[in-house]
């Protein structure tokens, strides 16, 4: 556990502007496929972003047999297949649930669980929420009422380090000492006890959606409930008998922690990014043989026990496994150009894009810069990471807005280098 400080909390989301939907979110699962250009898309749920082996060589054959032959990570450490045919459906259901990756059929969709990804593993923070994402998973999907969540609704355990805190979660769990953890909604916050941390942030999603039902506008997350309409998690947790302590929320802001950086993780694990947050399916049985992959917010993976732990106990065999998964594409190492780079799936994949951002995405010089990049082929700036960031955006002109100036497309390296080191821009929504 970190020595005792105040706990980070979580940036509080800005409330979005009042709206009535109605319909249900329309997000892509593992079962509900979504049409995009480039084929069917499929969005696959892993809470806290892990996975067994025989998980990983599933996700790799559903990504070479049915797919284009690569797993995108998304900024929630879950996972989408693209490419897929229109009647692969049946097909990939089968091959997901005999990998035990589809444990509830009517939930797949809401079980999004993001968890400090090096929880256990460095001995910093509470090793115990891997454990809570674990437990809060089961406790969702034995729900009937939690199914309707919306797809987009997060839940975000920190284990103390603040490095999942600030990733816009709708339920929060910051462990702040042995047994005990900080529950955030929205403006509200209070202290439970380690072992009803689960439920508790179960109980608060169910306030949640006795909130949404009462206010009559059809939100999909906390932040869009209009005023006057805050969840009764007070309320909640006493009915489910959890004993919560209402606390004050901190005065000042306290900043996100840092992200995972690549290299050894611990004695006992190692950590790689994937290039643009694709992996094909040779760099995902790459990560092979492992106890546990845990796919994090910053789209790389935790490699957990097994070789890693061998690896960590010898200094040759750490830099000839790093060097291995360097071999493979993986980025090894916070000083690659690639680190912190990231883009949405641009063209030809999705129509609304105005260029191919993969094939133009410029990392910039190969130093450890302070500021991630994304790249973003319109507007809507699909998969953007959280807290600060260099934004690039195409323009219809075949150019980009670099933290919203005008550059050419040749300029992109010295000016993405200029913007990491000096600015960024504030993301102010969660997708």
């Amino acid at each position: 556990m970190l020595a005792a400080m105040p706990p980070t909390p979580p940036s509080t989301p800005e409330r979005d502007e009042a709206r009535k939907r109605d319909r249900g979110d329309a997000c892509p699962g593992a079962l509900r496929l979504h049409a995009a250009d480039d084929g069917r898309l499929a969005r696959l749920r892993l809470p806290a972003g892990c996975l067994t082996a025989r998980q990983v060589e599933a996700l790799a054959d559903a990504a070479e047999i049915l797919g284009d032959g690569r797993v995108s990570i998304t900024s929630r450490g879950n996972a989408e297949l693209r490419g897929l045919a229109d009647d692969c459906g049946a097909e990939l259901a089968a091959l997901l649930a005999e990998a035990g990756l589809l444990p509830s059929p009517t939930h797949e969709r809401v079980r999004n669980i993001v968890a400090s990804p090096a929880a256990g593993l460095d001995g910093l923070g509470g090793p115990e929420v891997q454990l809570w994402a674990r437990e809060l998973d089961t406790l969702l999907c034995a729900e009937p009422w939690a199914a309707a969540l919306s797809g987009r609704f997060l839940f975000v355990l920190d284990d103390g380090r603040g490095d999942v805190a600030g990733l816009g979660g709708d339920v929060t769990l910051v462990a702040v000492e042995p047994g005990a953890a900080l529950l955030y909604v929205g403006g509200l916050a209070f202290r439970v006890g380690g072992a009803d941390a689960p439920r508790a942030a179960l109980a608060a999603a169910g306030a949640f959606l006795d909130a949404a039902r009462e206010a009559g506008n059809g939100a999909w997350r906390v932040r869009e409930l209009p005023d006057g309409c805050a969840p009764d998690v007070a309320g909640a947790l006493a009915r489910a008998g959890i004993a919560a302590e209402p606390v004050p929320l901190p005065v000042r802001e306290v900043p996100d922690g840092a992200p995972l950086a690549p290299g050894p993780l611990g004695a006992t694990a190692l950590y790689v990014l994937a290039p643009l947050g694709r992996l094909t399916a040779a760099q995902l049985r790459a990560l092979l043989p492992a106890e546990e992959v845990r796919l994090t917010p910053w789209r790389g993976a935790v490699v957990v026990g097994a070789a890693a732990a061998a690896a960590a106990a010898a200094g040759h065999q750490d830099r000839d496994r790093l060097a291995a998964l360097a071999a493979s594409g993986l980025i090894t190492r916070p000083d690659s150009p690639w680190a912190g780079v990231s883009a949405c799936t641009g063209r030809p994949g999705c129509a609304k894009s105005l260029a191919d951002v993969r094939e133009d995405a410029a990392p910039g010089a190969a130093l450890c810069l302070p500021l991630p990049v994304h790249y973003s082929g319109c507007e809507r700036r699909c998969g953007h990471p959280h807290g600060t960031w260099v934004d690039v955006v195409a323009t219809a002109d075949g150019a980009y807005l670099v933290d919203g100036v005008p550059t050419p497309r040749t300029a992109l390296p010295e000016a993405v280098t200029t913007a990491r080191t000096t600015t960024g821009t504030t993301a102010t929504t969660t997708r």
